[in-house]
């Protein structure tokens, strides 16, 4: 074997290709303790005894991802074609290797600054989040999150300069035998392909499925610590194209059936009310900022008053729940009752083809109109696609706001989101003036929204305070809602309208009941009538996916539907219950119990009224409790994936 360059068997393609991808984990594994570092107050301080358990699920994990992104650069590297034995082929092997891991690096520390937002590593589906949103404005919010973060740029400009220095290339070889070339390269091909597939897989034994993010437990105990060990190209290269929708067979179809069942039957006695329906889905709006949310909790930071006042002229829940985490999992959830217990849900084709209901369609049989309001670009969020999808007749953004000046046109955008809540809801309750009544107008608010600016004028009303920058948003947005009630009760459609208030999903947090898995999920859900005696605490659970279920039967819906919650007002206390999903783990609530599932066995049992940090973890300590918790947990799952698949998400009348 002769080469162009005085090379040795440490400068052969292989031996070069071996050392670079070991640079690139050395990248990965950093960004680890960056991630837990800048959300330390996620995990509580409780690693203790976790962190070789948690190396070792990184490393697993960053295996796959390394593997996923650097294929292509392998490939080309060790490919058999003894022609391409040039100096600028092996340098732009280079280039390709440090351009995709330089992308996976940066794809980890946005995320690591995203995931408080989240509480989960991002998959495919934040592009859908985010797809229908102006360039300008993302433009902006990109701006700004680098100029608070500037230390997590700084470190990511370091990251690429040590990769271009430290990732190599190999020498230019030739063989005397060409035919040996050719032998050596395959091999060396041979083997990387049968190492990438184990490193992709998480092994090479025949009963070993392509690890996914739900494998994170086999390490870990809290979705926290699973956020922790993963990566973000991994997550999302294992939901890109994929319509991973495998549906356990826990039990047939005849004892499914009589564990649970999503159709939500009509109480025959009930006589149809055509009620006015509003409903607001608040941004942000976590239980943890309201004082009526937490009575007897000290150390909570209320700036939510005006919030405080309606909720307790209400009918509220000791325990409610957002079912997800980002802004997309709310609508499905809220007004269709599909809450978003499947990582991507819908974006993939089965889902998107299947014909879906909600609160617009079914009311629209009985001559309702039906209007969504959200003060973003029109395609913003992907909302005004769904809401069609689900019924609504007319969908209002910001497009349609700017053709009213009087409201104050551009000079009301908060030149990053959308129009300001304050301007967007005195708009949208003018308009609803004009609708016919009974009618159904929902919205989604804006303001309380990172980056928490509030507008020039309420700059010395609502200033910085405390320790989260979200506090003065939502200060300024619950002022917002103040005012629209203010307005709305001087017209002749308040007193005959139901109004559903109920968040998104949570944001930052500082009170430790609201960092664990439980306080993650905690917003408030209300139900406000005035002229009803809906008031009250209910020591019930509520859920957001309850609220398309509870408003058909509150109106006296004679319908039956299909819906993975319940009807709050027919249901006893005890028998409400609850269900999320988060990095791989369902959490099941149902009376005192937490019950946590990663999909095979159960992870934990926890008293979350009593201990909502989740310190205690009582597996095992009520078997007869834990077992009928799991059964009820299952037959959820497998009825909620048929459906999703299978089944058809419309009751043929």
């Amino acid at each position: 074997m002769a080469g162009n360059n005085s090379g040795t068997v440490f400068r052969t393609p292989f031996i070069i290709m071996l050392r670079n991808l070991a640079v690139v984990y050395a990248a990965f594994l950093i960004c680890h303790p960056v991630f837990i570092w800048y959300n330390w107050s996620a995990f509580q301080g409780d690693l203790a005894g976790m962190l070789w358990p948690m190396l070792k699920g990184a490393l697993v994990f960053d295996t796959a991802g390394i593997m996923y992104i650097s294929a292509l650069y392998v490939v080309l590297l060790l490919f058999p074609f003894h022609f391409k034995e040039k100096l600028w082929y092996y340098r732009l092997t280079k280039i390709i290797l440090i351009v995709m891991a330089s992308a996976g690096i940066l794809m980890n520390l946005v995320d690591t600054v995203y995931y408080p937002y989240t509480g989960c590593r991002s998959t495919l589906q934040v592009l859908a989040e985010f797809s229908g949103e102006g360039g300008g404005q993302m433009t902006s919010i990109i701006l700004k999150s680098l100029a608070d973060n500037w230390y997590l740029v700084l470190l990511f400009i370091v990251m690429v300069v040590l990769l271009c220095l430290l990732i190599k290339i190999p020498d230019t070889l030739k063989y005397r035998k060409v035919y040996m070339y050719y032998i050596v390269r395959t091999c060396c091909l041979l083997l990387t392909a049968v190492c990438i597939l184990a490193g992709i897989r998480g092994g090479l034994a025949h009963n070993i499925r392509p690890i996914t993010m739900s494998n994170a437990y086999q390490y870990v105990k809290t979705p926290a610590q699973a956020a922790a060990i993963l990566n973000t190209p991994f997550c999302f290269i294992r939901t890109l194209g994929n319509e991973d929708m495998k549906i356990p067979a826990y039990y047939d179809e005849e004892e499914l059936e009589s564990i649970y069942s999503p159709v939500i039957i009509p109480d025959s006695t009930a006589t149809f009310r055509p009620m006015n329906v509003v409903v607001l889905i608040l941004e942000s709006f976590g239980s943890e900022y309201m004082k009526a949310m937490n009575p007897g909790t000290d150390g909570i930071h209320d700036c939510a008053p005006f919030m405080d006042t309606l909720i307790n002229r209400s009918l509220t829940f000791e325990t409610s729940l957002a079912n997800g985490r980002k802004s997309i999992d709310a609508m499905p959830s809220v007004l269709s009752g599909i809450p978003m217990l499947k990582d991507h849900l819908f974006l993939t084709p089965t889902i998107m083809s299947k014909e879906i209901t909600g609160l617009a369609k079914e009311l629209g049989t009985k001559g309702y109109y039906s209007a969504f309001f959200h003060g973003a670009d029109n395609g913003s969020m992907g909302f005004q696609s769904f809401s069609r999808v689900i019924g609504y007749n007319d969908y209002f953004g910001m497009d349609d706001f700017l053709k009213k000046p009087e409201y104050g046109g551009n000079s009301v955008f908060d030149g990053f989101w959308a129009i300001w809540d304050e301007e967007f809801l005195q708009y949208m309750c003018d308009m609803i003036g004009t609708f016919s009544e009974p009618f159904l107008a929902s919205a989604f608010t804006a303001s309380s929204h990172h980056p928490y600016n509030v507008p020039e004028r309420y700059q010395s009303t609502y200033p910085v305070e405390g320790n989260l920058p979200i506090y003065r948003g939502i200060r300024y947005s619950d002022n917002a809602l103040k005012l629209f009630f203010e307005k709305a009760s001087k017209q002749p459609w308040f007193n005959n309208t139901l109004f559903v208030l109920t968040a998104d999903h949570t944001n930052l947090t500082e009170h430790p009941d609201y960092q664990s898995d439980y306080g993650n999920f905690r917003v408030p859900i209300v139900f406000y009538c005035p002229s009803d005696s809906l008031v009250g605490t209910r020591r019930a659970i509520a859920q957001q996916s309850d609220v398309f279920p509870s408003v058909l039967g509150y109106l006296g819906y004679d319908k039956p539907v299909i819906s993975f919650g319940q009807n709050l007002f027919n249901t006893p206390d005890s028998l409400t219950w609850a269900a999320t999903f988060q990095n791989g783990l369902y959490s099941y609530y149902q009376g005192d119990y937490l019950l946590q599932f990663d999909g095979t066995n159960e992870t934990g049992l926890f008293t979350y009224k009593s201990d909502p940090t989740l310190k205690q973890n009582l597996k095992g300590a009520a078997p007869d409790t834990e077992q009928e918790m799991t059964k009820k947990l299952k037959a959820l799952i497998q009825q909620y994936l048929e459906y999703m698949t299978t089944k058809e998400l419309v009751v043929n009348q």
